[in-house]
């Protein structure tokens, strides 16, 4: 029996994962795969079933956590954002070599355009470096269906499954079909050949070709998945033009030609790239566009050293090499190439409603109070310079506070000002949240402990992953404990309320800590106005 429910991507993938036998789910919140994880905890099957969603403390923690549960032959998956997979890459490559008993998904949601990221990155580079199969969906139904397809694809061949989403689809919603019942969860089991998952060298020369001769085989059956596949199209007269379009790209392309492509085409979700496919559409074709979201994989994989005259894309310039694609973009890509099929057509115009809203501190968030105390401590300091992390704290760059000087990726805003402090720099800040500091904080934190690096660290602590949503902080209740454990020096580990009636007493703390030639940590503590709130309902 079949249902239906209007679903956003995340929602879509994390249902079709349950009802195809899930038995754990971790993750790290992050835009935009916040709502993986969100939707197991709030489903009403998986909190019958009591599967695992607990949130994790960083992206590494979390994959190797679900590896674990695959080594016991349950289903399992982890999610997290395109960054995050950077961290969880040691774990995520390695898997390949350990390769999967039940069922392991690893789904990474891209952020193109970078709505909330530091960087664009396409997490279909990392599963072909690591031998991995990747499955990209272009629409809600597929993510659904995905799921399942992704499982049994890891236990056919024993290895994980990357799952690539990307902003658009995660974050947008469509009619989806499901089943009505969900399949029991795999029983205890364990690995076949459990040698291959201990990765000493001697056994991982021995699964190395196996791994190789696994994505061979792998690339085969991309040409016959149900998720790939050749479109004949519509004759056309003089040089014939073919397209390959992936993903939601494929959607956007669709949009364009909703009484169906007139021109062949090669559609494309699962990879490794469909070798058979891509070749019948090359023979047939005088040029070929390649449309894809993220950046030119395919493209690349076409094209090559020797440069391949037949192939258009993002390399070429048709379509640009940055940011979010559209339908807009593919006609002025198709526009390029055949120009007289398009003559007549007017991109689609931005509704005056639609005005961009730059991101801010909320008002009676106590990360203002922190910013404003120390924007005024550092006025009796020469040369200081403030090391940000990630978090709604690094709008403090932004006016009215301007109060950051480098932000780089999660935890690196004690280990920079370590760095700058090495360097010689007298008055080094580092500001971190929470979350921040118990996902990747923590060992820097040692770092600086180890040399009493003179830098002094703020942990602005507003009791959870705000950024995101309000999820659970791993370190709520903890964060004194966790620095004097390191090590820290108890005199120099100071607490306060980062309300604005302690401004004065906030300033006079930072100036006396940063006066202080060795390190400090400063855990400044205020609810998130926006989970007090909830809180407070």
């Amino acid at each position: 029996m079949k249902t239906k429910a209007l679903l956003l991507g995340d929602e879509a993938l994390a249902l079709g994962a349950i009802n195809a036998g899930l038995s754990g789910a971790y993750a790290y919140p992050g835009t935009p795969s916040t709502e993986i994880l969100e939707f197991v905890q709030s489903n009403p099957t998986a909190r019958e079933r009591k599967i695992h969603s607990h949130w994790s403390s960083n992206e590494k923690t979390a994959l190797e956590s679900a590896l674990g549960m695959s080594y016991c032959g349950k289903r399992s998956m982890v999610s997290m954002k395109h960054v995050g997979l950077n961290v969880a890459a040691d774990p995520f490559v390695n898997s390949a070599f350990t390769g999967a008993n039940g069922g392991f998904l690893v789904i990474s949601a891209d952020d193109p355009s970078m709505h909330s990221s530091q960087n664009e990155q396409d997490s279909r580079f990392y599963a072909d470096f690591a031998l991995i199969p990747a499955l990209e969906p272009s629409n809600q139904q597929e993510a659904y269906d995905m799921a399942r397809y992704g499982f049994e694809l890891s236990e056919q061949y024993g290895i994980p499954v990357l799952v690539r989403l990307c902003t658009r689809l995660s974050h947008s919603r469509g009619v989806v079909e499901t089943e009505a019942e969900a399949t029991p969860e795999n029983e205890l089991s364990f690995p076949a050949k459990p040698r291959q998952w201990v990765l000493m060298p001697g056994n991982s020369r021995k699964r190395y070709p196996q791994l190789i001769a696994t994505f061979e085989a792998l690339a085969k059956n991309s040409n016959t998945s149900p998720f790939n596949f050749y479109l004949n199209g519509k004759p056309q007269e003089g040089k014939k033009l073919g397209i390959i379009a992936s993903g939601i790209a494929y959607n956007y392309y669709n949009e364009l030609f909703p009484d169906g492509s007139p021109f062949p085409l090669v559609k494309i979700s699962q990879y490794p790239v469909p070798a058979d496919l891509i070749k019948r559409l090359m023979d047939e074709c005088d040029d070929v566009l390649v449309i894809e979201e993220g950046q030119p994989f395919i493209e690349s994989h076409l094209r090559g050293l020797l440069d391949n005259q037949k192939v258009f894309g993002k390399l070429t310039g048709e379509l640009p090499r940055t940011g979010e694609l559209n339908p807009d973009l593919v006609r002025d890509g198709l526009r390029q190439l055949r120009p007289e099929l398009f003559k007549e057509i007017k991109p689609l115009a931005v509704p005056e409603i639609v005005a961009p809203r730059p991101p801010a501190l909320c008002q009676g968030c106590g990360h203002r109070d922190v910013y404003a105390a120390l924007n005024d401590a550092i006025k009796d300091f020469d040369d200081t310079q403030v090391f940000g992390d990630i978090g709604c704290y690094t709008l403090g760059y932004l006016a009215p506070f301007n109060a950051i000087h480098a932000c780089v990726d999660m935890g690196a805003s004690i280990t920079m000002a370590k760095g700058a402090a090495d360097a010689g720099l007298k008055n080094a800040v580092a500001i971190i949240g929470d979350s921040t500091f118990t996902h990747s904080g923590m060992t820097g934190l040692l770092d600086a402990i180890n040399e009493d690096s003179p830098i002094t660290v703020i942990i602005s602590d507003n009791l959870t992953t705000g950024m995101t949503g309000g999820q659970d902080s791993q370190g709520i209740g903890k964060l004194e404990e966790i620095c004097l454990g390191l090590g820290a020096d108890p005199r120099h580990v100071r607490t306060i309320d980062s309300l604005p009636k302690h401004h004065e007493e906030m300033r006079q703390l930072f100036a006396e800590e940063m006066a202080h030639p060795g390190l400090s940590v400063i855990i400044s503590r205020r609810e998130c106005i926006q989970t007090a709130r909830r809180h407070k309902k």
